[in-house]
């Protein structure tokens, strides 16, 4: 970063130093919080320089982009909360309808957007989508900092937003995003100390937010968008359609959408890693650019979006290593490919003989990943194809590398390689320890050395879901397979996990239904028992009714058996089958009613 970026952003600097000490070094505007999560923020109006010198573009790190966004405008509204004016809703709803109705076209800025690809070969289209407007009526909590009467952490928000999604059975998937809207009045920090705060909070820092909430199965690409029209650090009060949904757009919600897309888990894809800083957005402040026209009352315009005029920033374009408002690309991709060999101790050898430009490569750009704690580091770029990188320790990295052609145009790949002799993965817990044989169990594994792990298996089965958490812990989804105890195995490019006497799982046999449900005291009624993990056969299942064995089973299936119930009291009974030891558990589908 350079002297006069630093100069231009004391103020954030300051705040981001209130932040975890691991907060990336490589932006200004992408903070990591104490709590690891990684946040971007558009601050106030002038915090970040644009135009950055030639080749100090959008940088690959081997995350994902999003091919295609559903956006969802989210209103938290609860009873007795502050009110949005008249016309903010409806004028947000416009806006996500209209970038819909033109998507895939070159007329406004997310456009810019479509030209960045990721290692699965995917591009940020421009393939929009309005999900719809989803009023949250839950109440705010109790507040969680003190920069504002009505004020919420970045936690909070996320746990409302997981909350709501599961409560609605809506999507979480890197093809949907949540903007969180809320009234004037409610503002936000990103922790409880409420250094970096809202614009409209004591501690003004930034206008909008966006960051991913990683599930068990899946993630929540979300935006946090507070109410900021007329707050000149966000707004500049050029409003072409007369509404204050004018203000959000240019205050945040455009910004966050365009790099939500390109860089949907904030430092993991495209970013400026070695220049000033900050994503596509970022790069461009909030500036606007040359105005296309004048709206009819007066104001200034630069987007046409189904016939609506609109006034926002513009957004970085590697193409031609500008700020535009628009672009239509022309020209060939180039293409990005590497190889690498191991060299003595942790000494590594990369060579990108293999990618190609129009024109010729003009530059090589390579992304290490080999910061403090596996963060960011500095990026080497050079002009040659073959570069020699020493790694500070043994173990598990994700290489990337940018190909840049003469005029800007890029691409970028990645591969996660092991460096010098990392040890293996280990297991030591699962938990929770057993499920049903139908699988979807969300588990947590427990162990060491993780990092670049992609298979987990229960079984010879292989898990969905697999979410690196940290070098310690994995979540993930149980798949089906038949009742009994599993080995769960963990492989990264260090090896396989070693079996131990912890990493086992049970599959347990499941009841959802009897039929018929109910028969007289003195037993003999037969009964058809569905469910999940039957052994086949006459013998090898085993039911009760109560403390009693039931007689007469055959499964035919691993999902249906006849049983013959036995003799018992009056009153209710559980239903239990046992396969292989293993014992179903009690739902309130496997009850016997005797008369």
């Amino acid at each position: 970063m350079t002297d006069r970026v630093r100069g231009a952003l004391a103020a954030v600097l300051l705040a981001a130093c209130m932040l975890a000490a691991g907060a990336s070094s490589a932006s200004a505007v992408i903070v990591q919080l104490r709590n690891g999560e990684t946040l971007s923020y558009q601050p106030l109006r002038g915090g970040v320089t644009p135009l950055d010198a030639f080749f100090s573009n959008l940088d690959y790190n081997g995350g994902p982009v999003m091919v295609s966004n559903t956006n969802y405008a989210v209103y938290w509204d609860p009873a007795g909360a502050p009110a949005y004016p008249s016309d903010y809703q409806p004028g947000l709803n416009q806006y996500f309808e209209d970038l819909a109705h033109d998507s895939g076209g070159t007329g406004n800025v997310d456009s810019i957007s479509a030209q960045y690809n990721d290692v699965a070969g995917a591009f940020a289209g421009y393939s929009s989508h309005f999900g719809g407007a989803l009023i949250d009526t839950d109440p705010y909590p109790v507040n969680g900092c003190k920069a504002a009467t009505i004020c919420l952490t970045d936690a909070q928000l996320q746990t409302e937003l997981k909350s709501y999604v599961k409560a609605h059975g809506l999507p979480h998937d890197l093809t949907h995003e949540y903007f969180l809207l809320t009234p004037p009045g409610v503002e936000s920090c990103f922790e409880a100390a409420g250094h970096v705060c809202s614009a409209g909070s004591l501690s003004p820092y930034y206008c909008a937010y966006h960051g991913n909430i990683h599930l068990t199965e899946g993630e929540i690409i979300y935006a946090d968008d507070p109410y900021v029209t007329g707050n000149f650090g966000c707004d500049d009060g050029n409003h072409p359609n007369g509404s204050t949904s004018d203000g959000a757009l240019q205050g945040g919600l455009s910004h966050e959408h365009n790099e939500s897309i390109t860089d949907p888990e904030p430092n993991n894809a495209w970013t400026d890693i070695g220049g000033s800083g900050g994503e596509i957005g970022d790069k461009c402040g909030s500036e606007p650019g040359t105005p296309l026209g004048t709206a009819p009352n007066g104001a200034s315009y630069n987007q046409v979006i189904n016939g609506h005029l609109y006034w926002y920033q513009e957004e970085w374009s590697n193409q031609i290593n500008s700020c535009l408002q628009r672009l239509s690309f022309s020209g060939e991709e180039p293409t990005a490919t590497f190889t690498s060999t191991p060299l003595a101790g942790n000494e590594v050898s990369f060579d990108a003989t293999g990618s190609t430009a129009p024109g010729g490569v003009a530059h090589y750009n390579w992304q290490f990943n080999d910061g403090l704690g596996g963060s960011l580091s500095t990026p080497v770029e050079n002009t040659t194809p073959t570069v020699t990188h020493t790694f500070p320790a043994a173990g598990i990295y994700v290489v990337a590398l940018t190909v840049f052609a003469a005029d800007g145009t890029s691409m970028g790949t990645a591969r996660t390689i092991a460096v010098g002799n990392p040890p293996p993965p280990t297991l030591t817990k699962v938990t929770p320890a057993k499920g049903p044989t139908g699988g979807g169990t969300a588990v947590t594994i427990s162990g060491t050395n993780f990092t670049g792990a992609s298979i987990v298996r229960f079984g010879s089965v292989g898990a969905s879901g697999v979410y690196v958490k940290a070098a310690k812990t994995i979540l993930a989804v149980a798949p089906s397979e038949p009742a009994g105890k599993v080995d769960v195995t963990v492989t990264s490019p260090a090896g396989t996990s070693v079996i131990s006497a912890y990493d086992h799982y049970s599959f347990v046999p499941i009841i959802t239904g009897l039929s018929p449900n109910s028969g007289p005291k003195a037993g003999g009624t037969t009964v058809t028992v569905s469910g999940t993990g039957f052994a086949l056969g006459t013998t090898a299942t085993v039911f009760h009714f109560g403390a009693a064995k039931a007689t007469g089973v055959n499964c035919a299936s691993s999902t249906t058996c006849t049983v013959i119930d036995p003799a018992h009291e009056v009153g209710i009974v559980n239903v239990k089958a046992t396969v292989n030891k293993l014992s179903s558990p009690t739902e309130t589908a496997d009850r016997f009613t005797y008369f």
